[in-house]
């Protein structure tokens, strides 16, 4: 069976399985009911310091269950930005994979995001739907990950078997979005030592913007064996598939800023004759043995494996461009009139694989009157990525208003990059009670890298493999005092690590050298955890260094890459949730000053980033009136100040924004089952403004505020 053939027979095929699930023999007993309030996520793993209570750890980190999930109608990743105001959007188009930025940093989709831990790549469309809940690290993220970009880390913790489990949600997203999805777990066999838990999701797209449907799904299973007393062995897979068109960014028109009240959001620029959607597929499966050696010690071996398939095509609007010459007014944004080039740009049949093999040792150790929490252990991780040659070729010219058709191009190709990376990690972490009140936390993780690079299409400028090795240790210091129960000061110190190296091009001086950039945070917080108040606050100061091409760079010999400066991010983070009857607040907001300084360029220093507020508000409430049992009603107000468009030059804005969303919860009880209903309104008064203005691929780019849009669900536990 060919590919095209299998991947049109997997809709049907998925609904078959929901169905199967659906009919799957069962007793409906009244006592199983659906947890849907989110509770306080103690300990997670992506902190680095597992058995430490998240309100006791010293950095800033946060949780979200599929209830908190679902009632801010986050759907995928992208979405995240609803929830923390640390998090940025930073080129999040619909239909194309999600893309983050933290503390003002871009998250890199290849290194910043883990599965239980474990690194995948995130350069596909992630599901949530067997997902237990998000976690965020916030801050330089030495500790957790061999190298990764500066400002957080993204784990998405796997659903596992928990006992008898019979749970179905239907959801509606305007225009015409429609999800099922089923959660069915069970315990078997003796003693119960044998769980199951199966996931399926089948969703049509339509989304606000226009030509855009498209269709998703997900089947996923996670079984455990309780082989004895002090023995499990865990083991899951995953299935996930994605088609949809994606949505072009608008842009500056020559240096000006368009009206975003004059734009109709949901107009998309992809919508052209020969437009097709990004396909994308991931099969991911793990395996994990846990063990107890002794009352204190546990040893943890942990597989993974991840598939990733892609097609990546789309209408791209890319400056003013002669197709005879290729000569450019503007190059980076939009003509004055608003017309622009198309570009044709299809990637096909990208293929990233990605694995994992983790063996963690931790327990308790107590000397010298110290008692010592000891985690110590080894990473294996091999990536690939085997990409096709592409086409990106002009096909003609579009207009703002996305009243323009044109042929497609020539279909001239172009060539691709195929990677290979491999990496050992050893890393050690302690926490040490020093005295009562007081602990200390250290953490040490050493790297050694082997990375190349190879070209797919053979060019004059190509002078061939790009291969480097690397090794570097990450250290990381923390102190924490407890100044009342619940209340704890801490200061920590610690560093990151991106690798870099200057592409095998004869442009350059100095091809193939590379670039150990290490980053480091200083970051001083107070945490407060109650039973009816929870807040933190952080002040937090982060150094990045900064690569940059210094010469014209269009002959041979002309180019240089060098480590210019860095980009000083320092920031104050604050977040609360207070609980008073009815009622629930929680609020969430940030202040950043970011800055470029140390380079040798001219009009870079004291410059903004691009795309980066100064401040961002997340405030949200939650009011259950006791007339009204099991009635929720919620409100959720984001708001941003205005970002910086092209880069060093501070001349060009989009205003902040604001945007508020309003919601309803009914948890009911009906013939002895659990059926909790949702109602809610994005953009509830449709705002229209811009919401963010990535600078991505050498071009500028504005996305406006989503326009109203409705959704509502019903989730039903059996």
């Amino acid at each position: 069976m060919s590919n095209r053939t299998h991947r049109a027979r997997r809709p049907a095929l998925i609904l078959t399985l929901l169905g199967a699930l659906c009919a799957l023999p069962c007793t409906l007993l009244a006592q199983d009911k659906v947890v849907i309030t989110g509770t306080r996520i103690e300990r997670i793993g992506v902190a680095g310091f597992g058995e430490v209570p998240l309100p006791r750890a010293p950095l800033q980190a946060a949780a979200w269950s599929p209830a908190q999930l679902a009632d801010a109608g986050v759907a995928s990743l992208g979405a995240l930005t609803r929830l923390d105001a640390s998090v940025g959007d930073a080129y999040n188009a619909e239909g194309y994979w999600a893309i983050l930025s933290a503390r003002g940093y871009t998250l890199d989709n290849r290194f910043n995001y883990r599965r239980d831990g474990l690194p995948i790549n995130a350069e596909t469309a992630l599901a949530l739907d067997n997902k237990e809940r998000l976690e965020l690290l916030k801050g330089t993220s030495g500790i957790q990950a061999g190298t990764s970009a500066p400002g957080g880390l993204v784990n998405l913790v796997v659903k596992r078997p928990n006992g008898r489990l019979r749970n179905a949600r239907l959801e509606w997203r305007g225009p015409g979005s429609v999800l099922g999805a089923v959660d069915l777990g069970e315990r078997f066999g003796t003693d119960q030592a044998v769980g199951l838990r199966i996931n399926a999701a089948f969703e049509q797209l339509d989304p606000p913007q226009r030509s855009t449907r498209g269709e998703r799904h997900l089947l996923a299973a996670a079984a455990d064996w309780q082989l004895g007393a002090n023995t499990l062995l865990q083991a899951e897979i995953e299935s996930s598939h994605q088609r949809q068109p994606s949505v072009a960014g608008f842009s500056l028109l020559d240096g000006r800023v368009p009206d975003a009240g004059a734009i109709d959001p949901r107009i998309n620029l992809n919508d052209q004759p020969w437009r097709q959607p990004v396909v994308m597929d991931g099969d991911t499966a793990s395996l994990r043995w846990r063990q107890r050696l002794t009352e204190d010690w546990r040893l943890d071996l942990q597989l993974m494996q991840q598939k990733l398939r892609s097609d990546d095509r789309t209408a791209f609007p890319f400056g003013m461009f002669d197709p005879n010459t290729f000569a450019c007014a503007p190059c980076d944004q939009f003509a004055a009139d608003g017309s622009f080039t198309y570009w044709q740009f299809i990637s096909d049949d990208e293929r990233r694989n990605s694995r994992a093999l983790s063996l963690t040792l931790s327990g308790t150790a107590r000397g010298a009157g110290l008692e010592h929490q000891i985690e110590a252990g080894v990473l294996f991780t091999h990536y690939t990525a085997r990409l096709q040659n592409q086409v990106f070729d002009i096909a003609g010219t579009g207009n703002i208003d996305g009243s323009l058709q044109t042929p497609p191009s020539a279909g001239f190709l172009d060539g691709n990059t195929n990677r290979d990376e491999r990496s050992t990690e050893l890393f050690v972490r302690d926490a040490v009670k020093l005295a009562p009140g007081w602990e200390a936390f250290v953490g040490l993780r050493h790297t050694r890298l082997e990375r190349k690079s190879q070209r797919t299409l053979p060019t004059a400028d190509n002078l061939g493999d790009v291969p480097y090795e690397q090794s570097f240790t990450t250290p990381w210091l923390a102190l924490s005092h407890e100044l009342a129960p619940g209340t704890h000061v801490y200061a920590s110190w610690g560093r990151g690590l991106e690798s870099d190296a200057v592409p095998s091009r004869a442009r350059y001086t100095n091809p193939g050298q590379t670039f150990t950039l290490q980053s480091r945070q200083l970051e001083l917080g107070i945490k407060h955890a109650g039973r009816d108040l929870e807040a933190t606050l952080a002040l937090f100061d982060t150094d990045r260094p900064q690569t940059a091409d210094i010469g014209n760079c269009g002959a041979p010999g002309s180019c240089t890459r060098i480590v210019d400066g860095s980009a000083r991010h320092r920031g104050l983070e604050a977040s609360g949730l207070l609980r008073s009857g009815a009622w629930q607040w929680q609020a969430g907001a940030m202040w950043l000053d970011a800055q470029r300084r140390g380079s040798s360029q001219a009009g870079v220093n004291g410059s903004t980033p691009v795309n980066v507020p100064r401040s961002t508000l997340r405030l949200g409430t939650e009011w259950a009136p006791a007339a009204l049992p099991g009635v929720a009603l919620t409100a959720l107000l984001s708001a941003e100040s205005q970002r910086q468009v092209l880069p060093y030059d501070a001349s060009v804005t989009i205003p902040g924004w604001q945007r508020l969303d309003l919601g309803a919860r009914w948890r009911q009880q009906w013939a002895g089952h659990t059926l909790v209903w949702r109602l809610a309104v994005d953009n509830a008064t449709d705002q229209r403004a811009w919401k963010e203005s990535p600078y991505q691929f050498g071009h500028v780019y504005l996305y406006p505020l989503a326009p109203r849009t409705w959704r509502a669900s019903v989730q039903a536990g059996f």
